[in-house]
């Protein structure tokens, strides 16, 4: 098998899971090719995720605490006020980011909620940042208005493989997921799609997680990779407690940061949750892997995170600074 840096939409589920089999240097040092063929190998791009409607959620996921039939701490809070929201970006702004998104815990959003969240999206625009939202399910006239607000991302993860998603959810299926990247999509809104790792999954699944993204019409413009946070109260927090799953084996996610980058070049792959409890030598090796994007910041939604103060002091020590330039697909799609 050889390395190759171009744009495929017919990888197979054989020759991926041929390069989750790679000696482990060998499909780094691929990755780290593919990567600095389409990017700076020194730049890491810098988001900042804000909670804008918290909490009580009507979807199952096992994962999310956020869920009402989770039995967590979450409360149920209602939308925040774009001045709130705003006043976020700002701060987001000011520490270095060049992405801000926006996640609340919906099915999907309202029409009542619509004129708020459109005034979130051209507020943040007009500061300068990247705008990203996550609110669950589209529909396609619902895409086309926050495309209109100059919405740039839109987020909506496949979670896990086709296979192993009603193991995970039961309130929607993985065609739900696609027909809302098709909505986003036709609206001319970039896609940000990937999922979650380190849910009792095999690595069947996790080759299965990475063939669809890979095999989609256009790859995502973001992947973040998610290793699970445990959280009590949910199911797979509860599932996994005290057994050797509740967390992934850091060689088994780098593996998995690799062979997303090989096979989707150009996207951003983003380094997103469970990355607190991550050392310094595994992000290092996650980025030598090709990823190329983090959440800053004290909190992802309801989980920890970082902190800028540690991924400044991470950066310093591994001579990485924050991407200020366009992501290469957007620039190649203009």
């Amino acid at each position: 098998m050889t390395t190759t840096t171009a744009l495929r939409t017919d990888w197979t589920r054989a020759e991926i899971s041929a390069l989750f089999d790679l000696p482990f240097t060998e499909l780094l040092f691929r990755a780290a090719e593919v990567h600095r063929a389409h990017h700076a190998a020194d730049e890491v791009q810098l988001c900042t995720l804000c909670s804008i409607k918290t909490g009580g959620c009507p979807e199952d996921c096992g994962y999310c605490s956020q869920s009402a039939s989770a039995d967590s701490d979450v409360k149920a809070e209602k939308l925040m006020d774009v001045d709130a929201v705003l006043a976020a970006a700002a701060e987001a702004k000011a520490a270095g980011s060049q992405r801000f998104c926006m996640g609340a815990a919906w099915r999907s959003p309202k029409e009542r909620d619509m004129d708020k969240v459109v005034a979130m999206v051209e507020g943040v625009k007009a500061m300068g940042l990247e705008t990203c939202m996550t609110l669950g399910m589209l529909d396609a006239p619902q895409a086309q208005r926050l495309a209109a607000a100059g919405l740039d991302y839109y987020n909506h993860n496949i979670d896990t493989s086709p296979e192993n998603y009603a193991n995970v959810i039961t309130t929607r299926c993985f065609e739900d997921r696609l027909e809302t990247l098709s909505n986003v999509r036709e609206a001319g809104i970039s896609v940000c799609c990937g999922g979650i790792v380190g849910m009792g999954e095999t690595r069947g699944d996790r080759v299965g997680f990475v063939h669809a993204l890979a095999t989609l019409p256009r790859h995502p413009e973001s992947v973040p990779v998610n290793a699970l946070v445990p959280v009590k109260g949910t199911v797979l927090g509860d599932m996994l407690a005290d057994t050797p799953l509740a967390r992934i084996d850091d060689i088994e996610f780098v593996r998995t940061v690799a062979v997303a980058r090989i096979t989707m070049p150009m996207s951003m792959v983003r380094l997103s949750a469970g990355r607190e409890s991550m050392s310094a030598a595994t992000q290092a090796l996650c980025f030598l892997a090709g990823a190329n994007s983090i959440f800053t910041g004290d909190k992802l939604l309801t989980a920890g995170n970082a902190g800028d103060d540690a991924d400044a002091a991470l950066f310093a020590k591994l001579g990485l600074k924050p991407m200020e330039g366009a992501e290469p697909m957007r620039v190649a799609a203009e």
